[in-house]
């Protein structure tokens, strides 16, 4: 890891930045895709299939037969994880149910909001090297919360054309309506245009690797939404003296393994902690199933002495991180100040883990630094707010000269001319 101390504001432009490629270089081979399955649907779904994931395919659906067969292979243990897994974020994302809001705002002038779920939604959820079928529960269950009419599922297909059991078991568990094995750009692309065999949807959710995330953000060009720019994984943790320095090496290692593009940070204020953290890092990593991924991940992350907590704190927000965890004996000055992250983790007991699985909250969140102006994925992801208005006569009298007045002074005769009309009709009666 590369180490900085007490690195003066002029460097933290070049700290905070991530280790991936920018969005124009990727564009470009993103936009090309797009295209083709605009243009040719299934078939160029499937060539891109073929070479991206190695395995041809005439058919994307996942049968019925397929989520029974998957059923089998998932272990008891992992299905009675699961099933706390999903009560926990039940719990949790269906507290954040909102009941109507009603407001007379003038005599005669009633107004209201009611949310209305979005009926047709995409989920994304990535294969590969580790599939995420914790995901699924994460986008399904707020979806089926919010009352999603569609629910569409793509996961990429493995060399012989199966996608993971647990993804399969997951989305069946949780309310997915079709499941496809389509994955990367191709995913996106389909379900932003439709082809013969995948609905279009009005909201695309899920992280991906940094194709993944560009395809999102071209899916907006074309009248789809998103949820996030949620890339590549990354965690900041904050410890001063009073962390575990073996618990923060785990938490940073845990992120690290994600994918040689993720990024992990320690901002301390205490040298002995971050050269303990280190030599923590040198042996944990050496068990990990996933050390060649973890390492690199590792040689594109920092060490960062910081003295002065109100500078740690500043940098915090500046790089406004996915993650950020914080063991600190002033843990309470940075819950109450941190203004950017998407999802924060405090004390010594509380892993970065516990929120990527069990915890309740969700883990898709905003990376590259889009915490400052994206939330992560929440129950009203999955709605709409619409607001609803009725007037009566009397309010109409009420209000009507103020829309006049106002309508005239901005040159919109007719906005006038409908209040107009209507508050004639009244003086006539």
């Amino acid at each position: 890891m590369k180490k900085y101390k007490n690195p003066p504001q002029s460097q933290w432009s070049m700290l905070t930045q991530r280790p991936t490629q920018s969005f124009d270089e990727i564009e470009q081979t993103v936009k090309a895709i797009f295209n083709e399955i605009q243009t040719k649907g299934d078939t160029a779904v499937a060539k891109y299939t073929s070479l991206f994931d190695g395995i041809k395919l005439d058919n994307f659906l996942v049968t019925d037969d397929e989520i029974k067969e998957a059923e089998k292979q998932v272990p008891s243990e992992l299905k009675e994880a699961i099933a706390l897994a999903k009560s926990n974020i039940y719990k949790f994302h269906s507290a954040q149910k909102t009941s109507k809001i009603e407001v007379e705002t003038t005599k005669g002038v009633f107004c209201w909001q009611e949310k209305r779920p979005i009926q047709k939604v995409g989920l994304y959820i990535p294969g590969g090297t580790a599939p995420l079928f914790s995901t699924v529960l994460m986008l399904a269950i707020p979806a089926q919360i919010a009352g999603c009419e569609e629910i569409i599922l793509c996961s990429p297909p493995d060399k012989i054309g199966k996608v993971n059991p647990a993804i399969l078991y997951a989305a069946n568990l949780c309310g997915v309506t079709k499941i496809f094995k389509v994955g990367g750009i191709q995913a996106v692309a389909a379900l932003t245009f439709g082809t013969e065999t995948i609905s279009k949807v009005y909201k695309i959710f899920g992280p991906g690797n940094q194709f993944v995330t560009v395809a999102k953000q071209v899916a907006t060009q074309f009248g789809t939404a998103i949820d996030m720019p949620a890339g590549p994984s990354e965690l900041l943790i904050y410890a001063d003296d009073s962390a575990n320095p073996a618990f923060v090496a785990s938490d940073l290692l845990s992120q690290a393994e994600h994918g040689t593009d993720s990024q992990v940070i320690l901002v301390s204020n205490s040298q002995k902690l971050i050269d303990e953290v280190e030599k923590e890092i040198d042996d944990q990593i050496q068990v990990l199933t996933r050390k060649e991924i973890a390492q690199k991940a590792i040689d594109n992350s920092k060490l960062i002495f910081i003295e002065k907590e109100s500078d740690a704190l500043d940098f915090i927000n500046e790089y406004a991180p996915e993650h950020f965890i914080i063991c600190s004996k002033n843990e309470a000055y940075f819950v109450n100040g941190i203004q950017n992250a998407g999802s924060v983790f405090i004390g010594n007991f509380t892993p970065e883990s516990a929120g990527d699985y069990a915890s309740g909250t969700n883990h898709t969140l905003p990376t590259n630094g889009f915490s400052k102006n994206y939330s992560g994925v929440n129950l009203d992801s999955f709605s709409k707010a619409i607001t609803f208005q009725k007037i009566s006569e009397q309010g109409l009298k009420n209000i009507g000269n103020a829309i006049e007045i106002m309508s005239e002074a901005e040159g919109l005769q007719g906005h006038k001319n409908a209040v107009t009309l209507r508050l004639n009709a009244l003086q006539n009666e």
